[in-house]
């Protein structure tokens, strides 16, 4: 996917760098994968604001991603490769030979025109699903389960990989692109190869509008604001906060630990931070 560049004709486009869509082959969603989005703006159901900086937004329809890959040993075709406003990644759409029609992530190297298949008889190659028990170590990896039959859940932003490091009993040891290494049971599906769109990441919003597209508000730093807002506002100049960084409600932001302990942590084996 190369990056488009635009002549500086105005401070907005200045540093803004676009996609080209050159990979995009259907300009418009399949009808009967789509459905309405609600925007919730950051609020819980009792309407409270629980994410701050959410709202506005362009609208959008929401397309079904095939997450759980449980057609197995049915061939399917790479019809279309297109855009999905609600993800980082491309997605690829397949016609089943018995005539189903369903949406999966594509990655990098899958082209219209191919074929792919879930189950155990599928080859090692891009956009085909396989149990890991089936996989041969050392494979790239995307799309992976946590649990079996639930759907996947890991690896699933665009340029994403995770590795299969080695198999130990029950479990599969899968180095995911954070770093951490995590025991993931065997039965779990993943997708071969490695999530497309991998220059995602080198593009650049450019302006402040790009970003209300998004749905993104602005955010205010601590010591722009009025004593009544933030514990770091007022003063008759600018000035510092007098105190270590922390939230509107006196919460410390740096060094605090608000991870609570929970029950799979015991999968991990080694965390994605440095110790």
């Amino acid at each position: 996917m190369p990056i488009k560049n635009f002549k500086p004709t105005s401070p907005g486009i200045r540093f803004m760098t676009m996609p080209d869509f050159s990979e995009i082959t259907k300009k418009k969603p399949e009808e009967s994968l789509i459905k309405p989005l609600k925007k919730k703006s950051g609020r819980n159901f009792q309407g409270r604001i629980t994410v701050r900086h959410r709202g506005g937004g362009a609208r959008h329809m929401y397309r079904l991603i095939d997450w759980k890959r449980n057609k197995d040993g049915i061939n399917a075709k790479v019809f279309s490769i297109e855009y999905d406003p609600n993800r980082s990644a491309r997605i690829a759409l397949l016609h089943y030979v018995d005539g189903e029609k369903r949406y999966i992530l594509c990655p990098l190297g899958l082209c219209v025109g191919d074929k792919v298949i879930s189950g155990e008889s599928a080859d090692i190659k891009p956009g085909n699903a396989l149990k890991l028990k089936n996989i041969p170590q050392g494979t790239l990896l995307h799309n992976i389960e946590i649990n079996p039959g639930r759907g996947a859940q890991l690896v699933r932003s665009a340029g994403g990989a995770a590795q299969l490091m080695a198999k130990e009993g029950k479990f599969a040891h899968i180095r995911l692109p954070s770093g951490e290494v995590r025991l993931i049971n065997l039965n779990c599906k993943a997708t071969i190869g490695q999530i497309g769109n991998i220059e995602y990441e080198n593009i650049s919003i450019g302006k402040a509008g790009r970003s209300r597209y998004l749905g993104r508000r602005p955010t205010v730093r601590g010591v722009a604001t009025n004593p009544v807002d933030h514990p770091h506002g007022g003063g008759e100049a600018r000035s510092t906060p007098g105190r270590p960084s922390c939230t509107p409600w006196g919460k410390a932001t740096y060094g605090l630990k608000t991870r609570k302990k929970k029950p799979q942590d015991k999968m991990i084996i080694r965390g994605r931070k440095k110790k």
